[in-house]
This record gives structure tokens, sequence and C-alpha cells, in this order.
């Protein structure tokens, strides 16, 4: 073979794989034409939440928050576009997975383990005995089930997060969704406010304060703002607390998937699967991240862009819920909120001024 025409067969076979690979481009062309005018318009109420930010007093609001509250003022205002349904739905449930499996970069086993072992069987107990409390007094109440358990998520483990993850398996309306959102919202920003007054008055150590806050807060942001306040030490463990109480996500979305699969009865078709793949994500990326650490800077990304599909797909919900529906729901939805609250401060007090301090 002469040289020419080697390099004509290695020309040959480049312009085969280049031809290959701008075959598929027409059809992933095809598939993001009908997405993005929903994904644009969830991404335009996004930058809105992150512009309002600056605005007096609104820094203490996550932007996923003001997301769903500017895409329920979108929605209810203006009315979604029919074109932007599909791009709106796709940014509401697959960006909200993979936002979350991104979460799992914020934590490592070696983050877990500062916490120690009293401090964690203390997170444990507050997790699981304030889920299965509020669902308790939700039946009470005669909340719905569903809101009932969106609300036992985000107040038993990490806000707006769990509650998004949790509405993967419970499936409720997006009225649900922003409902529970206004909930853990309205009762962690006067937490924020109201925990640094008590520290002194309950005798707490810098270390049991963060880890009191942590353990019973609902929102990172809202775990900073409370800790902080009281010194780098307290804040130091509050977000550590907080950050291993985030790890308990993915067993609680395991176990509600359980619970999601035998409320299907033999005749209603096959059951959802128990165990949604972003949570093995999740875990899976815990666990990269724990052996092959992210610099500061990576992490400071990853953080960055968790926040943004969080709030792109709370953008999106936003976009799907009636305030005349939201507005229906009455007031024993936010009660039960509220008792929620109040049991998780006072369960993980009591146990860290027993085991803790």
């Amino acid at each position: 073979m002469t040289p020419w025409t080697h390099a004509r067969t290695d020309y040959s076979a480049e312009t085969r794989r280049r031809d290959a690979g701008t075959a598929y481009l027409p059809q992933v062309a095809a598939w993001l034409q009908p997405l993005l005018p929903g994904v644009l318009l969830a991404g335009a109420i996004v930058a809105a939440a992150f512009a309002a930010r600056r605005l007096p007093g609104m820094g203490v609001l996550s932007p996923m928050i003001l997301s769903i509250v500017l895409g329920i003022a979108f929605h209810n205002g203006f009315g979604t576009p029919a074109s932007a349904r599909a791009g709106v739905a796709f940014s509401a449930r697959k960006l909200l997975r993979l936002g979350i499996v991104l979460l799992g970069l914020q934590l490592t086993a070696a983050q877990v383990l500062e916490v120690g072992a009293a401090g964690l069987a203390i997170l444990a107990l507050c997790v699981v005995s304030t889920f299965a409390v509020t669902v308790w007094l939700g039946r009470l109440l005669g909340v719905e089930p569903r809101l009932a358990e969106l609300i036992a998520g985000g107040t038993s483990i990490c806000g707006a997060s769990a509650i998004v993850a949790t509405n993967t398996v419970t499936e409720a309306p997006e009225e649900d969704v922003a409902y529970a959102l206004a909930s853990i919202t309205l009762f962690g920003s006067i937490a924020m406010f109201v925990y640094p007054l008590l520290a002194g008055v309950l005798g707490l150590s810098p270390a049991s304060y963060g880890l009191w806050a942590g353990a019973s807060i609902h929102e990172i942001a809202q775990v900073v703002g409370a800790t902080f306040q009281a010194g780098q030490q307290a804040g130091e463990a509050g977000t550590i607390a907080k950050l291993s109480r985030v790890m308990m996500l993915a067993p609680m979305v395991m176990a509600l998937g359980l619970v999601a699969a035998r409320r299907c009865s033999p005749g209603a078709g096959r059951a959802k699967a128990p165990v949604p793949w972003f949570v093995l994500g999740f875990v899976g990326v815990v666990i990269l991240n724990s052996i092959v650490p992210l610099p500061a800077e990576a992490r400071a990304a990853a953080g960055v862009a968790t926040t943004l599909l969080l709030s792109m797909a709370l953008a999106a919900l936003g976009l799907e819920a009636s305030i005349a529906r939201l507005r229906a729901k009455g007031a024993r939805p936010l009660v039960l909120g509220g008792l929620a609250s109040l049991f998780i401060a006072g369960f993980s007090l009591v146990l860290v001024k027993a085991f803790a301090t």
C-alpha cells in the first residue's frame, strides 16, 4: 500500500466516524426543539429569582423558594404557554433528579464521621420520629396523606430538596409541593431568627447549639444563618450536622418507594420501582466524593450547578401550580407544618441536652 493510499484509507475512516456522529444531530435537535421554550422560561424565572435576592431583605430566601413563588405568579398571572409545557415537565422531573444527584458532591463520609456516633444517632432519631409523628398528626388533622408526607419529608430532613425528592415517589399535585414549600420556608425562617436568641438561655455550648440547629432547622441556608450568628464553631458544627442529615434523604426515599409499591393493588399494573435511580446516583456521588474529594473550587461550582438545577425544577413546578387549588387546601396543612417544626425542635433539643452536652 502506498503512503497516499494509506492516508486516503485513514481519511475515509475518519470521515465515516464523523458522518456517523453527525447522523445523530437531527435526532438530538428534534428531541430538544419541543423542550426549549419551557426550559428557557424556567431559566428566565430562575434568573429573576437570583436578581430578586439582591433586593433588601430578600437575601434570606433561597433561590429555590423564590423560583417557585415567581413560577406560581407567572402561571396564575399570565398562564403557562402550551408550547412550554413539554420543557416545563422536563425541568420539573429530569433536571430535578440530576440536581439531587449533584447534591451528593456537598457531602463526604469524613464529614459524616465528624458528627460522631452520638450526633448521628440523634440525627437519625430526629428524622425517623419527626417523619412518623408528622404523618400521624396529618391523619388527625385530616390533611391529605400525600401532602402530609411532603411536609414530613421537608421538616424531618432538608427542606425544599427533601420535598421535591419525596414527591418523585409520592407523586402529589404541584399545589401540594408548593404548600409544603411554603410551610418549611415560613417555619424554617422563624427558626433562623429565634434559635440564636435561645442559645444562651438554654445553656448550650457552641458545638451543642450547632448540632441542635443542624438537627432541626429545615434548609441548609437557614441553618447557616442561625448557627454562624453564634460563632465559627457553632456554624461549622451546624453545617456538618445538617449535611449529615441530608444523607438520610436516600434511605427515606427508598422506604417511601417501598410503601408506594405496596399501595398499588395487584390489578393496577406494575408497581413503581421502590428505589429511584437518582437516589442510587446520590449515594454513588457521595461515595465517589469521599474517595476522590473535589477541589474547593470544583465543589463550589458543583454547589452552584445544584442550586440552579433545583431552582429550575421548582420554577417549573410553580408554572404548573394553581393558586385557586392551593387556596382550597385550607389552613390545616399549615398547622401541621407548625406542629411538625415544634416537635423536631423540642425532640432534638431533649436529645442534645441528654446525650451531646
